[in-house]
Formats: C-alpha cells, structure tokens, sequence
C-alpha cells in the first residue's frame, strides 16, 4: 500500500464484497460451498458472480455460500432466488454459466434452462 486513496479503495471493494454476501436482498444467490463444490471450482463460480452482479449495477443481490446440498454430481453447484418466485437450481456453474445467469435471469428474469435441474 503506497497511499491513504488506496487504503480507501481497498475499504470500498471489501465493504462493497461484505454488503453482497448479507441476506435481506431481493436476489439471493446460495452456491455450494461443501467440499466436492470447492474440489469443482465453487470458489471460482462465487468470486464470478460476485464480479457479474456489480458489472451489472444490481445492487439488491446477496451472494452466500452453503455447505453440501447433496447434489455432487451437478457441482458447482447454484440456487438463484428472486422474491416471489421459486428458487431456481444450477448446476455445473463456470464463470460463463454465472455470466450467463446473471443477464438473463437475474436482470432479463428468464431462468437459464438449458443449465437448470431439479
């Protein structure tokens, strides 16, 4: 760290990255976070849609994490839920998926089905 504006912009991103993972949003973003999602790259799926959500200006959206669901098979692992609506499962989410979840679901509110299981 070379000066206080970069401490303050450090301060922004972190405080920006915390408001995202608290609940009381109207978009909750729940990825599975056990240990067969990390082994998937879970970590990577969070961090992109985190990226994805402030590229697009939303700013009523909660991404958290969750231990195992259950569902090994479909890690990395993704359920979308808009207020009044039914949560939306995903599964095999990779940066593009989030990318492609995050316009046209979250902001176009059409679920992507190719990329959807139940």
């Amino acid at each position: 760290m070379k000066s206080l504006e970069e401490l303050r912009k450090i301060k922004e991103q972190v405080k920006k990255s915390m408001q995202m993972r608290e609940g009381g949003q109207r978009v909750k973003v729940i990825v599975g976070m056990g240990t067969c999602g990390i082994a998937a790259g879970a970590r990577d799926t969070m961090k992109s849609f985190m990226e994805e959500i402030e590229k697009a200006g939303i700013s009523d959206a909660a991404v958290t994490a969750t231990g195992c669901a259950g569902y090994c098979e479909q890690e990395p692992f993704v359920e979308v839920e808009i207020q009044g609506e039914k949560p939306v499962r995903y599964g095999k989410v990779d940066r593009s998926a989030a990318a492609k979840i995050v316009a046209q679901h979250i902001v176009g509110g059409k679920p992507v089905s190719e990329l959807v299981f139940s």
